[in-house]
């Protein structure tokens, strides 16, 4: 397979004074060219953490302890800051949740377009077009009028898209997005995910998308890790996924959702994920998983092959796979 990433046994710890997080904590996985790929789990279960560290944009003391991750061949995580800008700022592209904390609201939209174009050495008309170009791309309504608008003169659906239209100006191969969604109402939220699909299959992209949304990861994505307490605990094509989820924690997650046809109630997960600062001998989902035996409190549990291409990190073989 053509991998457009590769990320092996990633480390990524929060070392403080007083006590260390391990926020991210052994994982590995790839991007095929070309893919969606997706990063899903609740809250504090390291997912933005993951794509943050990709690019080595961890806040302080956030660290990459140990581990490896390689763009197109490239060894990212020994690259001085200066090169991983240019790496950011042109090959791999990011989307976050909050366009909001992402966007000037002092600069007119076209000043920061311009500001994403400016490595490519254009004129100040060829920057024009080229920054009414893409807000057409992202589909946004008289793109000559809204370049010399304010962020705060935008709804929160058309922000996204300014976002993205400024992520794309460099040509990125690889696409990033954070909880491109979370922030959005559901019709709002549909327009971005099918935008995202579109430009995509359009520009020839990789999307690697972040979310706690299992709807948004059975709409767009080809393949899917689970992640929880900074492990990841099952791995698989999406359909795959949720046709035969093999993790508790997975199916917790699948059950948690609401149906059409018509669950009653919802079967929330109950606890919380553990504190990362701790120490965590066996499974890190043991306390919350109603099938624990004690031999999954006695070690973590290493991801393996369950069904062909599909891998998962419990020591139970017994378990029914139907949600």
């Amino acid at each position: 397979m053509d991998n457009i990433l590769e990320v092996e046994h990633l480390k990524m710890y929060y070392c403080g004074k007083a006590e260390t997080v391990r926020a991210v904590d052994d994982v590995t996985f790839h991007v095929v060219r070309g893919e969606t790929f997706g990063i899903v789990g609740e809250s504090g279960c390291g997912k933005s953490t993951v794509c943050k560290s990709l690019v080595k944009m961890m806040p302080p003391p956030g660290r990459i302890v140990d581990g490896s991750v390689r763009y197109n061949g490239r060894e990212l995580t020994t690259l001085s800051e200066g090169q991983m800008r240019a790496v950011r700022g042109g090959e791999i592209g990011m989307i976050f949740q909050d366009p909001m904390t992402a966007l000037n609201p002092v600069m007119r939209i076209k000043d920061q377009i311009y500001e994403s174009l400016r490595r490519q050495k254009l004129s100040k008309k060829e920057m024009y077009a080229r920054g009414v170009e893409l807000l057409r791309l992202v589909d946004i309504p008289e793109p000559e009028k809204r370049m010399e608008e304010y962020v705060h003169q935008f709804s929160g659906g058309m922000r996204q898209r300014v976002m993205i239209a400024i992520t794309l100006a460099a040509n990125p191969k690889l696409l990033i997005a954070d909880e491109p969604t979370t922030a959005l109402d559901v019709t709002i939220q549909d327009q971005i995910i099918r935008l995202i699909g579109r430009l995509k299959e359009e520009l020839g992209m990789s999307v690697i998308i972040i979310t706690h949304d299992l709807g948004v990861v059975n709409e767009m994505c080809d393949r899917v890790v689970v992640m929880y307490a900074g492990h990841i605990v099952e791995q698989a094509e999406t359909r795959e996924l949720f046709d035969h989820p093999m993790h508790p924690y997975t199916r917790g997650l699948i059950r948690s959702l609401p149906r059409a046809e018509g669950r009653e109630k919802l079967e929330p997960i109950p606890g919380a994920p553990p504190n990362l600062a701790a120490e965590i001998p066996g499974c890190p989902f043991a306390d919350r998983c109603a099938r624990c035996t004690p031999a999954c409190r006695e070690a973590l549990p290493p991801l393996r092959e369950v069904r062909p291409g599909h891998l998962s990190a419990c020591v139970r073989d017994d378990l029914e796979v139907s949600v």
